[in-house]
């Protein structure tokens, strides 16, 4: 087991000041037992700790880095952005270049605006909506998480996947009495549902692919199904797109399952690494948001001109596609070998393993999974110089730092625990 004296020490020190030491829950490890280890430094596909341990990292901020840490060509762009100024307040032109690129790479996007995070992104959306359609209902689907914003965290999955009834204290019964929280890639009881609340409902919302409950593959006929519906009663269809957005391919997963959504949220990768998120959609939806309409929303870092440089950069290197053919031979090569012996969900360049013996389709069944099990398994990982995400309800990542020997280590390590 590696020495991690100074990352012990560094969460101590962490807990004098910071709530619970960490400043997103699911890093404290708590899942998974144990310390967390602090980070010094990352390149490529490696992450190295205060105690210069260095793991082959799958986690990758959340799959927001999918060219891997410090891509030459991105941080080359992010410190000419800097020399010149970090914030203005103002509009730059580097906004508008990230807008047209982000515009063209996905056609259900007319117009886009800015903001800091996905959670923002999402929240922006919903308010959108509900303008848009002067309605104030919300249909969720059980697990998929959207942020952390009060009217969405029932029966979410990712962190608060902890927390009784996946809920938080906190958050008035009144926040939340127009949310519907259904199974995901349940056909029937969508169509039910849609066909009894239509007349309030302003929008349904789900991650194309859930990847807050762990890796959850979503039938096609459910998602052509949504959108029928949605559009015969005049729902605003909403993809969160945070995690998938330029993952799956370039044109994100809406392009990937050819379903065109009214609005989607965007997050991570088109930060290249830096904090932000982005909502768009169909030009009569978005010109209801001021200054043109009536829906508000601002942010004084919105549109922050290094956040914008990083992903310019970063979709340039994704916009040949070539990428992705690297990404979908990596993520292969784990399915083959470790599916026949792990219950290992995968698409593309995401993949969970789940302990249980049933098949996950959606949060009740990614809930039966031994949780106790999966943190051996991430400890056993981690000691043998794999980072993983922290919590059986979340999704690993591969990126194009990754490398034919990274998964060799992978697979070596994961076939000796399961012979243990």
């Amino acid at each position: 087991m590696a020495k991690i004296n100074r990352s012990i020490e560094a969460f101590k020190e962490a807990r004098k000041v910071i709530s619970g030491g960490v400043n997103s829950p699911v890093r404290s490890f708590k899942a998974v037992g144990g310390n967390p280890v602090f980070i010094q430094s990352g390149k490529g596909s490696k992450i190295r700790d205060l105690d210069n341990n260095v793991y082959t990292d799958f986690c990758m901020s959340w799959g927001a880095l999918i060219l891997g840490h410090c891509d030459r060509f991105v941080i080359r762009k992010v410190k000419k952005a800097i020399s010149k100024g970090t914030s203005f307040g103002c509009p730059t032109e580097t906004e508008t270049e990230l807008a047209k690129i982000i515009c063209d790479a996905i056609r259900s996007i007319d117009r886009i605006r800015f903001v800091n995070s996905g959670t923002e992104a999402v929240m922006s959306a919903i308010r959108l909506a509900r303008g848009f359609t002067s309605k104030n209902g919300i249909l969720k689907f059980d697990g998929c998480y959207h942020g952390h914003s009060d009217s969405l965290l029932v029966n979410a999955g990712s962190g608060v996947s902890g927390i009784a009834n996946s809920s938080s204290k906190g958050i008035p019964g009144e926040f939340v009495k127009n949310t519907i929280s259904i199974p995901f890639n349940n056909t029937e009881i969508l169509e039910k549902t849609i066909e009894e609340h239509h007349s309030n409902l302003a929008c349904v919302i789900t991650e194309v692919v859930p990847a807050n409950m762990g890796l959850v593959l979503p039938k096609r006929e459910f998602l052509e199904t949504l959108r029928k519906l949605t559009e015969k009663y005049g729902i605003v269809l909403i993809f969160d797109e945070v995690v998938t957005g330029f993952r799956l391919q370039y044109g994100g997963a809406q392009d990937y399952f050819k379903i065109a959504p009214d609005l989607t949220c965007l997050g991570k990768i088109i930060g290249g690494g830096f904090p932000v998120g982005a909502f768009g959609g169909r030009e009569e939806i978005m010109q209801n948001l001021a200054p043109t309409g009536d829906v508000y929303q601002a942010g004084t870092l919105s549109g922050n001109p290094v956040a914008m440089s990083a992903g310019i950069a970063t979709l340039a290197k994704l916009k040949s596609g070539q990428i992705y053919n690297k990404l979908n031979a990596l993520g292969a090569k784990i399915e083959k070998r470790l599916s026949p012996k792990l219950n290992l969900k995968r698409l593309c360049s995401m993949f969970t393993v789940f302990f249980t013996d049933k098949t996950v389709k959606n949060y009740d069944t990614a809930k039966t999974s031994d949780t106790s099990e999966f943190a051996r398994w991430f400890n056993y990982m981690l000691d043998n110089g794999i980072y993983l995400s922290p919590s059986q309800f979340e999704t690993n990542f591969i990126s194009a730092a990754h490398t034919p020997a990274d998964m060799e280590k992978f697979i070596n390590s994961a076939e000796r625990f399961i012979s243990q």
